[in-house]
Formats: structure tokens, sequence, C-alpha cells
């Protein structure tokens, strides 16, 4: 499979996730994730009863990201997931939010295509395995 970089505005969850790095979107041969923004027949439980993407500050408020503006930002839950992700799989979400607040989501899906895009053949970068999707190439 040679998955070209196809990275949208929609694949951003709310916690600042590129869900189109996810292994789950990527390598999965069936029941690929939709990613957070997807319809939620097609996702795990985990993902459906997420704390992040049901908070009540998301919903009131119509924003679609984390952000300052909370007074709760960055909440428990997202410190854990932005620690665990920054020290198994180079990526920090409070970093990705950060940067889409100063500099918005088009700037952040452009930066994103650069950053995990395969050097080798153009495929994306799984974020969750350190390689291409599409040859394989170790990354990191």
């Amino acid at each position: 499979m040679n998955e070209k970089t196809v990275i949208k505005a929609e694949y951003i969850a709310p916690c600042g996730m590129n869900c189109a790095l996810c292994m789950a979107r990527l390598l999965r041969k069936d029941n690929k994730c939709p990613g957070c923004r997807g319809d939620s027949a097609d996702k795990s439980g985990s993902c459906v009863n997420c704390i992040i993407i049901n908070c009540g500050y998301l919903k009131e408020t119509g924003l679609k990201y984390c952000s300052g503006k909370c007074e709760k930002y960055p909440c428990r839950r997202l410190r854990n997931l932005d620690k665990r992700y920054r020290n198994k799989y180079h990526m920090s979400m409070i970093e990705n939010l950060e940067y889409i607040e100063k500099n918005g989501i088009r700037a952040f899906v452009r930066s994103e295509k650069i950053r995990w895009t395969c050097p080798e053949c153009g495929g994306i970068i799984c974020v969750h395995r350190d390689c291409c999707s599409g040859c394989g190439r170790k990354v990191f």
C-alpha cells in the first residue's frame, strides 16, 4: 500500500492529534478508524467515549480544538496524553494546539504534510510505528 500524504483539517482532533498519522487509520486492512471527527459508528468504544472529544466546554462554545480560551487548558487528560505522545511518538498535542491557535489550521496542515511525508516514496509516516505506511522506511 502506498498511501500518499493526505492530511486534511478534518483529520485534526480536538486534542491536537493528527488522526491521518494513526496506525488505526493507516495500517489496518479492515475497520479503518475514520478519525475523531468521523462517524461514531466506525470508531472504537474508547474513541467514542473520549473525555476530550466529549468535552462540555468544546460543545458549549462550538470550538473545534482545545485552546487557551478554556479555563482548564491544558486539562489533566490533555497533559497526560501530551506526555505519552512526547515520550513514545515524538509528537506534542499541546505544541500542535499552540501552533494551530497562533498560525491557523491551514498552516498547521501544511506543516504536518512536510513533517510526516516519507522522503522516499511520499507516503504518510505512521506516528505509532515510526515508519512509512507506503514503503515501510523507518524514521526517527
